[in-house]
């Protein structure tokens, strides 16, 4: 069973939220508002905010960059995860991912059966790893982003969450990067 261990120390990451919208502004931009907060509300820093149209090249450019910053452990999009012509989220980014994380799709969808029932299938959320970066891809309405944070990525973006958590391996992200390194340079 999961839980927090209070004897280990929380450790605040940098958190990247990117809304994907041809319609939202800063002022009018509910999910991203949502997300902001409650990645704050759990003692994260919200590293950078951006409004990207539903173009993948927009898109992948502002994930990329954030995934280039230091100062970013993790990118949260909302938006673009439907079926519709424009909905190009998943399609955009997940060739940007080096590892696919199927089980966050799964955790996703189950967790938010419960609370839009089979509503949930109307998106394809996703993740992955992209560099050093975990990328979650989500829906783009408040309910939907609440349900991500609140069932799935609040506990596992925290350290103290037992008996594992994303903050664990996020030095060893890489490896297969510095591994690749090491033997050309062999």
């Amino acid at each position: 069973m999961s839980r927090i261990d209070d004897a280990r120390p929380f450790v605040p990451l940098g958190v990247a939220i990117v809304t994907v919208s041809d319609t939202r502004s800063e002022a009018d931009d509910t999910s991203g508002a949502t997300l902001a907060a409650r990645v704050t509300d759990a003692g994260h820093r919200v590293s950078g905010r951006k409004i990207v149209r539903d173009e993948r090249e927009a898109l992948r450019a502002a994930v990329c960059a954030f995934v280039a910053d230091p100062a970013t452990d993790v990118v949260l999009t909302t938006g673009g995860t439907g079926f519709t012509g424009r909905d190009v989220s998943p399609d955009a980014l997940e060739p940007l991912f080096e590892k696919r994380m199927d089980g966050f799709s799964n955790l996703f969808h189950a967790y938010s059966n419960g609370t839009i029932g089979t509503s949930t299938l109307q998106s394809r959320a996703t993740a992955g790893v992209a560099g050093k970066t975990f990328v979650f891809v989500l829906p783009g309405s408040g309910g939907a982003c609440r349900d991500a944070w609140d069932g799935v990525l609040k506990a596992q973006l925290d350290y103290r969450h037992r008996p594992c958590n994303f903050v664990e391996i996020l030095p060893r992200l890489d490896e297969h990067l510095k591994r690749g390194k090491l033997k050309a340079a062999g």
